[in-house]
């Protein structure tokens, strides 16, 4: 065997380890910059609340039941990230008891987030009628009179964050707030809240 034809498969094993070793360098670099620009997931609080009408809107028996509401919740995100801007868009936000909407879905402006900030948002929710289950008025009428109400605060949309040179893709986020309030037919306005709410936030 000549001398030439020995140094063909050295230079093809010399290729293929110096492209082993390309991929091997340049998947630990994208794993590096994953690490230190991974964004965190936010997190969402109810730190205020005002009630201004959740009452029986049907005027007959014979009407369809339907609630009457107006509320207002003042909501904290909480950007954890510590090198990850966020953008949140298409959001908007409504209110369930019993797990039926009482309230229309509200459209809320577009957020932005530096790294580890903070923003308040206060919507107002309701402003109408919307119907429900027999059910479900009667629950809200017994809590009424007892003086706590459950309701769950729900928030819908899309993020999407950038982090120094990357730019990821919108996902969607579903935020689910559960509140308890102490509230009676007779009052209106702000509303003590009862313990600290509880915010799950999907992504």
């Amino acid at each position: 065997m000549s001398e030439k034809s020995n140094r063909a498969p050295r230079g093809a094993r010399l290729l293929l380890l110096s492209l082993l070793l390309f991929l091997f360098l340049a998947g630990l670099t994208a794993l590096i910059l994953y690490l230190v620009y991974r964004p965190s997931t936010p997190r969402f609080s109810v730190i205020a609340a005002a009630i201004y009408d959740l009452s029986n809107a049907s005027s007959s028996s014979s009407l369809p039941t339907a609630l009457s509401t107006s509320m207002q919740f003042t909501l904290l995100i909480r950007n954890p990230s510590r090198r990850a801007a966020a953008f949140y868009d298409h959001l908007s936000a409504y209110v369930a008891y019993r797990g039926q909407p009482v309230t229309p879905p509200e459209p809320l402006p577009p957020v932005f987030q530096d790294p580890e900030s903070t923003v308040a948002v206060s919507p107002v929710l309701g402003g109408g009628s919307v119907p429900v289950s027999p059910d479900a008025a009667a629950g809200l009428a017994a809590d009424e009179a007892y003086g706590i109400v459950g309701l769950r605060l729900l928030v819908v949309g899309r993020v999407r964050y950038k982090a120094g040179p990357f730019r990821g893709r919108w996902n969607g986020i579903y935020v689910r707030c559960d509140v308890l309030v102490g509230f009676k037919k007779v009052l209106a306005g702000p509303v003590p809240l009862l313990g600290e709410p509880d915010c799950d936030v999907d992504i």
